[in-house]
């Protein structure tokens, strides 16, 4: 019976497929000039907001040494994908911005394939797949004690309408006291802390 097979997958039979696609993926990377980590830090950028756009963020959220995303860093600004400003306010505090080569190469990006392909399965499939996945990662996350870097409008902080009529936007940060655009809010932030 179908019911019968889908409780007899074992942890194994999902992990296994997970390593494969993984390592194909990783080596998709190293084409069109860029490496692995650089096509990471390209993709974290992308998603990253406002409070989460710098080095140290990236650092954390791809658990790598300074130094290994600090040459990345430069290899990227030297490739002409990123740009590096100083954040207002800060003194030595670095904002980093796509370039549109950046914005260009990321519509190339392996793993965008993987997402139209993923378009691909069934509804329902997709749906407990996504899931599935997302409590794995949680899980991992939780086991490791690393930052979750969710959304804004999953996390505590954040508050719908707290900042309407503002022209920054009508949400608002509870924790960095700053009003969020509705583009602000599926934004991954280092910050987030899941509401519940």
């Amino acid at each position: 019976m179908a019911g019968d097979e889908d409780d007899d997958t074992g942890g194994r039979m999902i992990v296994w497929p997970l390593e494969r696609l993984a390592r194909l993926m990783r080596a998709r990377e190293h084409e069109g000039g860029l490496n692995p980590a650089q096509w990471e830090a390209l993709r974290f950028l992308s998603r990253a907001n406002r409070f989460s756009n710098s080095p140290g963020a990236l650092t954390r959220y791809l658990g790598a040494t300074k130094g290994t995303v600090s040459q990345t860093l430069i290899a990227l600004e030297r490739k002409g994908y990123i740009s590096k400003t100083i954040r207002e306010g800060g003194r030595k505090s670095v904002s980093l911005s796509l370039t549109p080569k950046a914005i260009e190469a990321l519509t190339r990006d392996p793993w965008a394939d993987l997402a139209r392909a993923a378009e691909d399965l069934g509804g329902k499939t997709r749906r407990r797949l996504s899931r599935g996945l997302a409590e794995l990662l949680t899980q991992e996350i939780t086991r490791s004690g690393l930052a979750s870097f969710g959304d804004c409008a999953s996390c505590r902080f954040f508050r719908e309408r707290g900042r309407a009529g503002d022209a920054a936007g009508p949400h608002l940060c509870m924790l960095f006291e700053e009003a969020l655009s509705e583009q602000d809010t599926g934004k991954i932030c280092r910050e987030h802390a899941a509401a519940g």
